[in-house]
């Protein structure tokens, strides 16, 4: 069985070389033909001698995920379902702006975290992707856009680790993925451009910041314990003031001065004023007393499973008023891709569910309003 190159970070890369008897200027030559130009043919790499192409096309080959369908929103927006193998597929998500463009990669086929307002929770869990999978979603998009535009520099200046999966459940796939972004001889990303979301896997977030600090963005979705536990399972495992805790901590190693909190914004559930007001009562306990967090405030994309409904604008507007009269940064996210499903909770892909995700779920149905303290 021959090796897939797209499994390797650039130190990975020189190891494997190394086993062929190369030295590291060729696997950094090796990697610069990968992940800069887009190659998949040894035949290409004419820097390269002749004896290590014969090598590598003996042993290893570049080979990206089969593309499943693709989708192109009203807006630009694009959308690709890859298949990993198994019946599972996962989504990946380019979001064209005037001044970037995003990618949104996933991480696991499915989800284990259970969320209530996402359509990925719902479908279950499968199985963690390789770092070759993960990479695969943006060497494809990187490349096949580059195509189709016509252009031969980088389409794709930031990565969002937030499609399908709880990233930090995949730290090990994880980390070597996000060295390859990072690195000059790849896709030369900076720290502030790579951002990888959780929904509160405190351990791996103090991890994060010793290995691979990016910017990091905690989906919140509620200001208290009992509300964050019905709509974030993993909070009766790591509950608010632990993460709270977890977020200051990694301050101290993240390429930005602020952690984004990204909050889901549903009808009845946890958008009345009170829990705005609890909310700032939050952020004000932790941080020092300084400015160190944004909040990102997220319009539902309603499915039918979730049982949950979208907040009215002018609930989502009076929310964002509190917050920033309370001077705390606050965004209303706009909606990309939902004529597509492409936008945030909707990406669900096609999973082998091992975990009854739809008859545990089932269950949590019924919500309550959680009061204020």
């Amino acid at each position: 069985m021959t090796t897939n190159l797209l499994e390797f970070d650039l130190d990975g890369l020189c190891a494997y070389c190394e086993q062929l008897g190369e030295k590291r200027f060729r696997a950094t030559q090796l990697f610069r033909w990968i992940h800069q130009r887009g190659a998949s043919d040894f035949e290409q790499m004419s820097d390269l001698a002749k004896s290590l192409r014969e090598k590598l096309k003996a042993r290893a080959h570049i080979t990206a995920l089969p593309v499943i369908t693709e989708h192109v929103s009203q807006d630009g927006t694009v959308k690709w379902l890859f298949d990993v193998g198994d019946g599972n597929a996962v989504e990946a998500v380019f979001i064209p702006e005037d001044d970037r463009g995003t990618l949104c990669i996933s991480s696991q086929a499915g989800c284990a975290v259970g969320c209530r307002f996402c359509s990925t929770g719902h479908q279950g869990f499968s199985r963690n992707l390789t770092t070759g999978e993960i990479l695969a979603q943006l060497w494809f998009a990187e490349h096949a856009l580059r195509k189709r535009l016509g252009v031969s520099e980088r389409v794709i200046s930031n990565v969002v680790m937030m499609g399908m999966g709880e990233p930090l459940q995949n730290y090990t796939a994880l980390v070597p993925a996000l060295k390859v972004m990072l690195d000059d001889h790849g896709y030369g990303m900076s720290r502030r451009r790579v951002t990888v979301s959780t929904s509160g896997v405190v351990p791996m977030m103090d991890r994060l910041g010793l290995d691979c600090p990016v910017a990091l963005a905690v989906s919140l979705h509620a200001p208290n314990d009992p509300l964050r536990d019905d709509l974030v399972p993993l909070n009766r495992k790591y509950p608010i003031e632990e993460l709270m805790q977890a977020c200051e901590r990694y301050l101290e190693h993240a390429p930005r001065d602020f952690i984004t909190f990204e909050y889901c914004m549903l009808d009845g559930v946890n958008d009345q004023p009170e829990h705005a007001q609890q909310l700032v009562n939050l952020v004000r306990r932790h941080g020092g007393g300084r400015p160190w967090c944004k909040l990102n405030l997220i319009p539902f994309n309603p499915f039918p499973a979730s049982g949950l409904l979208r907040s009215p604008a002018p609930q989502v507007a009076e929310f964002a008023r509190i917050l920033t009269q309370a001077g705390i940064v606050t965004t209303v996210r706009k909606t990309r891709g939902d004529d597509i499903d492409a936008a945030c909770g909707q990406l669900a892909g096609d999973v082998k569910d091992r975990t009854r995700a739809a008859e545990r779920m089932a269950k949590r149905r019924t919500i309550t309003i959680a009061p204020a303290p």
